[in-house]
Formats: structure tokens, sequence, C-alpha cells
């Protein structure tokens, strides 16, 4: 039976072997494109490059602490950006650069990888690893799709067979030289690549498509058709480029220091992007959560070594990185297994990998690079040709973004594209949430508060309560939308509204521009003899708080009483008689109206007087139904008790109303608690004494429970009133 440990050893060594296999061709690959402005002599030092990254890199990271089976090797975005800031530098009018030719070009190019890597570095130190992964998608999904589209494009030269490098530009004005050969093992490759997991799911796709294509295009030289097909890789014509910092002196340093200061920090950026997206991409299921901060430490100090020995910036390789973990790696000696391969390359089998046609390379890239596009721009597309879609409109903004900042990054500049193009995301983002806060408004003749009232009452209410108003505001009222929803309320406010009420328990933010807006919206309605009340639940309390909003207003803790207060203001003023704390007669009691003289005398000999103090409890829930109360004076609130603790306010009995009206009705238990909100006056009618009355005067206790039938039926159709309201 085999060690434990050494089953562990023989599976990382699979896992790191079979990546490696995969990671070689594409860090060659990219090691090309990146190098690819120099001309065809330095096609094989661009791939000795992206080696030299594949192996410093992984070595580094894990001598400085990393622990998982991630794999590290140049990426597209990188690459991409690498290859047009060598483009720059090679067209750059630059004295030094022009002087010094191909080698100045290097030292500086290598010297913006390692400056790259140090501000790389510092982000981890400063710890922006979480700020940077909060760049706008749509920038990165327009950067990630130049980048691939770019990959593809240039390509096409190699694919058609040209001798020498082709630019992509002019590939379709030569096409009297390409040959179709060439553009066959292409299709081939690509073919292979592409369908290689229906036939041979355990072999990694990449692998396939070079050793199908290479075999097609070896036979057919073999063939004697070595005129009809494309150059390989190529060997290195001298020592593979070294930085020569030391050819950098104080005046050629003063001349293109801007440029390499201005690169290297874009490119540390968009290389830092790239790998925290990677990292979350390339993570183990259930693995635990990414340092983003020590990730890009590590990449920085990784990526710093690696320009210093001639090596390309370097990020977290997504297909290897699976590869590894799917043969068996589980630990990072996988990725030294990875590194020792990668080494082996570079100084004993680079004539085999230099013997790769380009073609074939380049068929694979460009599989690579269609697989690249963003599938969320793919998606998005798809949505927006639906007839089902929705949001037609913002998503076809946020696919204008990733036009602009693909079509911006090819044809001007990589950095003024990502630093525009977050502009314009953070611009919609301020339009899109500019958008009204008002969720729902309604009147409070159709929608009541919480709080009893007698039949005399709720006529005045459902009378004249549409001239009080509700909004219930949502989302951020910010600066963008504050205005807006100024104006709005004037226009709302304008009929025959007098009190506005402002639910606010859905409103995640306000800035000191949305508060000033509210004020001075209360100074406005006073004016003109209107008035405004607020709740303040959540967070945004103390907020409005601290910006003085609440000295200015009339607040409560929930809108249920702000419509109570409404009301109250409502009915004051349309029954001055009601004012005061009064006890009343039972000829005054809603479900009483309409009682004779001798009605009412017959029921109170049966009625019990009891009074109760403040906020002592009348019933709780779950107790026997015995009796029903008639308030005289005070009120009472009933409450359910929450199992995490606490109690919710259902309803506030009022003078002249009637609770615990079912034990009369069905003797069931109590299905909410009572207690009194201030010294509370009452009638009782228990379960004996109505029996008693049934007995003495049974017309006048039918004619009672036909008045609490009529109560509680009122109370039905308010309810589904305020509910047809709300769904509306």
């Amino acid at each position: 039976m085999a060690l434990p440990w050494l089953s562990h050893i023989r599976n990382d060594v699979a896992g790191g072997l079979v990546s490696a296999a995969l990671a070689i061709p594409l860090a060659a690959g990219y090691g090309m494109f990146a190098f690819v402005a120099l001309g065809d002599e330095y096609f094989a030092s661009g791939a000795l490059a992206g080696l030299y990254t594949a192996f410093i890199v992984g070595v580094v990271c894990v001598v400085l602490g990393d622990r998982t089976t991630t794999l590290y090797a140049p990426r597209i975005i990188s690459t991409f950006f690498l290859g047009l800031l060598l483009y720059q530098l090679v067209h750059s009018d630059a004295a030094f650069l022009k002087s010094g030719g191909p080698a100045a070009i290097l030292v500086v190019f290598f010297a913006i990888v390692v400056l790259a890597g140090f501000f790389q570095m510092l982000f981890g130190v400063i710890r922006l690893g979480t700020l940077i992964k909060f760049t706008p998608h749509p920038v990165m999904a327009g950067f990630q799709n130049a980048a691939a589209l770019l990959l593809f494009l240039v390509q096409l030269g190699n694919v058609f067979g040209f001798d020498r490098n082709t630019p992509y530009t002019a590939v379709f004005r030569q096409l009297d030289g390409a040959k179709p050969l060439s553009i066959a093992i292409a299709a081939v490759t690509g073919i292979a690549m592409w369908n290689a997991k229906k036939f041979l799911p355990k072999v990694p796709p990449l692998l396939v498509g070079l050793v199908l294509g290479a075999a097609v295009y070896y036979a057919l030289l073999a063939l004697g058709f070595g005129a009809h097909l494309g150059p390989v890789i190529g060997h290195v014509a001298e020592a593979a480029p070294k930085p020569e910092f030391a050819s950098l002196n104080n005046d050629s340093l003063i001349d293109i220091l801007p440029t390499i200061v201005a690169g290297a920090l874009a490119l540390a950026l968009i290389a830092a992007i790239d790998a925290l997206l990677c990292a979350r991409l390339a993570a183990a299921p259930g693995a635990a959560k990414i340092d983003g901060d020590r990730l890009l430490v590590r990449l920085g100090i990784g990526n710093m070594v690696a320009g210093g020995f001639g090596g390309i910036t370097s990020g977290i390789n997504i297909g290897p990185s699976l590869v590894n973990r799917a043969f068996g790696g589980r630990t990072p000696f996988s990725l030294l297994v990875n590194g020792a391969a990668v080494l082996l390359v570079i100084s004993v089998l680079f004539p085999l990998l230099a013997a790769i046609p380009r073609v074939v390379l380049s068929s694979v890239i460009m599989v690579v690079a269609i697989q690249h596009f963003d599938p969320w721009t793919l998606q998005m597309i798809k949505r927006v040709a639906s007839s089902a879609t929705r949001q037609r409109r913002l998503i076809m903004l946020e696919l204008l973004v990733v036009l602009i900042v693909a079509v911006l990054s090819i044809t001007v500049n990589i950095v003024l594209a990502v630093f525009i193009g977050i502009f314009i995301a953070v611009m919609l983002f301020v339009l899109r949430m500019s958008r009204s806060n008002i969720r729902r408004i309604y009147r409070c003749d159709a929608i009541h508060s919480r709080k009893s009232r007698t039949a005399r009452e709720m006529e005045v209410l459902e009378r004249k309560g549409g001239g009080i108003l509700a909004m219930e505001l949502e989302g951020a009222l910010f600066f963008g939308s504050a205005e807006r929803l100024a104006n709005e309320i004037d226009a709302a406010m304008a009929g025959d509204a007098r009190l506005l009420l402002l639910d606010l328990r859905r409103v995640n933010e306000i800035d000191s521009t949305g508060a000033q807006i509210l004020s001075g919206v209360s100074v406005n309605l006073a004016r003109k003899g209107q008035h405004l009340a607020l709740n303040r639940q959540g967070e945004v309390a103390a907020r409005l708080s601290d910006l003085g909003v609440l000295e200015s207003v009339t607040v409560f803790d929930d809108i249920d009483r702000a419509i109570e207060w409404a009301e109250d203001k409502l009915l004051t003023e349309a029954l001055p008689e009601r004012e005061g704390d009064h006890e009343i007669t039972l000829q005054e009691v809603g479900i009483l109206r309409g009682f004779v003289p001798d009605d009412i005398a017959a029921i109170t000999p049966h009625l019990k007087r009891v009074v109760h103090t403040k906020g002592s409890v009348i019933f709780s829930e779950g107790d026997p139904g015995k009796e029903l109360f008639i308030i005289l004076r005070g009120t009472a609130s009933a409450y359910l008790h929450q199992a995490g603790g606490g109690d919710i306010r259902l309803v506030t009995f009022a003078r002249g109303t009637v609770f615990g009206e079912l034990a009369i009705l069905d003797a069931g238990p109590r299905s909410a608690s009572i207690r009194a909100d201030s010294e509370l006056v009452c009638c009782a009618l228990s379960e004996t004494d109505f029996a008693a009355l049934s007995e003495r005067a049974p017309a006048v206790a039918i004619k009672l429970l036909a008045a609490l039938g009529r109560e509680l039926s009122g109370r039905l159709r308010r309810a589904n009133r305020t509910i047809h309201q709300l769904e509306a």
C-alpha cells in the first residue's frame, strides 16, 4: 500500500506536468504577441520572455507564501497592453529610443515591467485590492473584448502563412501571398481544439490542437509542400534580450521617465484588476476566501523579479490552474513541478518549442482568444435581441460603454480608454440613480392608520382623507435625485392635499443635498399652510439627525403613526367636539348608534365599569375570551408578540370603539394582547352577562350582535380596500 504522502506527491507531479504542457505553449505564444512590434527576429525572444515569466513568478509566489495550486503565466489582457506599449515605444520620437534602436526600446520596456510590478505590490501594501475590484464590469468587459479581438487579429498573418510578420491591418491587402495549405492547417488545428472534449475528454484541448496541427504541418513538409507552408517560431539568433538598465543615464531617464511611469501605472492597474478577477474564477470550490491584497503583493514582487531577468508581466493562468487541480494537484509542490518543467524547456528543450509551426500556435491562440470574449457581453447582446427584455435601454447603455472602451483601446490609447470608460460608467450610474425616488403614492381616504375610530370619524376620514398624501420613497436620495423629488412633491401637492407624509423606510442613503431639499420642502409647504411629516426608521434616521433635518419637520417612528397624526389633525378640524379626553356616554359609542334610549337602558345593567392604569395589560394573547370592552375614555393598543422578542402594534382603539368582541361571537382564545396607552375607562360585557341580556331583552341582544357584525364587516372591508390600494 502506498504511503499517503507518496500518493499526494504523485498527484502533484501529475498535475504539475500536465498543466505545464498546457501553460508552456500559452506562455510562449503570449510572449511572441508582446514582442511582435519588434519584428520576426524577436518572435523566439518573445516566446522565451513568456517562459521566463511563467517560471520566475510561479516560484517567487510559492516562496512568498502562496499555498494554493494556482499557476502564474502571462495573460491576454496584460500582454495586449504590453504589445501596444511596445508598438508605441518603437514609433516614439524620444531621442534615447530613436538613437538606441531595439536595445534601448527593450530597456525601457523592461523598466516599465519592473516599475509596474512595484506599483502592483504597492496596491497590495496600501490595501487597494478591495477597491480595485469595484471597477465597473462594462469597462473591464470592453477591455477584455478588445484584448481578445486584437489577439485574434494579430494571428492572421501567421494563419495566412506569410513569411514575414504582417500587421493585421495589411493582411487583406496582401492576400495574393497567402498560402492555402497554411489556412487549412489552421482550420484543422482550430476545429480539433474546439471539439476535443467530445472525443478526448481527459486531454486538454490545447494539446490536442497543437499535436494534431503540428503533425499535419510536418506531414505536408515531408511530402514536399514546404514552399506552401508558413514558418516555425524559429530559433533565438542571439541571447534573449536582457534589461541593461545601466544604459538609462540621467539625460535619457528624464527624457523617457513620463512614458515609463504612466505606462507602468496603467499596466499595474490593469494587471491588478485582471489578477483579482481571475483569482475568484480559479479558486477551488469551498476554498478559503482569497486575500486580494496579499495576492497583489506576491504578484507585484514576482513581476519585478521577472522584469529584471527579461520576463513580461504575469497574472493568474485560469486554464492551467484548473487542469492542475483536475489532474491531482493539491499542494504548492505542483507549482514547483510546473516550474521545473518550464525551466527544462527554457534550458534544454527550447529548440523543440521553437520548431512549433507559427500557424499552429496562432490557430490555438485564436481559439483561446474567442473563448476569452467576455461571456457577460455576449449574454447582454442576446438579451437586447430578445423581445422579452424589459430593461433594453439600460443594457444598451452598458453595451455602449463596452464598445467605447474596446474601440478606444485599439484605436487610441488603452489607458485613456479605461479611464474614459470608468467616467462614462460612473455618469451612467448617476443618471440611473437619478430616477424618481417615489415608489408609490396613495391618499388616506382608502388607506387608514391602525387606530380604530368611531363610525362618525370613519365617515369623515373617508370623505376628507384624500387631503392626506403619502409617498413611499426608495433608493438613494442624493444630489442627482433630490431636485427631481422636490418638483414631484410640488406637483402632487398642487391639488387639494394638505398633509404630506414621506415614508423613508426604503431610502438607503441620503446626502446633504437630499437633506437640504427635505428641509426646503417643509418650509415651502408650511408657507402654503400645508404640513410635512416623515418616519425615521433605519440608519437614515441618524443621517437626517446629523444633517439637521429633524429639527424642521414632524417625525414619527413609523408611517402608521404619521398617518394617525394626520388623521387626528383632520378630525380635530371637522369634529371640534371630539377635542379633550372627557368620558363619553354609551349613546356616543359607534356600535350603539341607532339604539334608542330603551335599548341603552336594557344593556346598561349588564355592563361592568372597569378602569385600567396606563401601561396595564387588559388581556394577553392566548388568554380565554370571556368579555368585550367598550372604551369610554383613553386608548388601548393591540400587539402581537414576536418570536425573536418585541411586539408588533396591530391597531389602536380610541374612545367610542369596541375590542375583544370575538369573545361574544366564538368564545375562543385571544388573538392578540391589549395594553392601555393611557388611563382607560371601559364598559365590559361578559359572556355570562350577554346570556342574561339575551334572556331579558332578546331583541336588544340580537340588535347588538348585528351591530358587532357590521363593525367586523366594516373592518374587513377597510382591510380589503387597503390591501387593494397597496398592491395596485
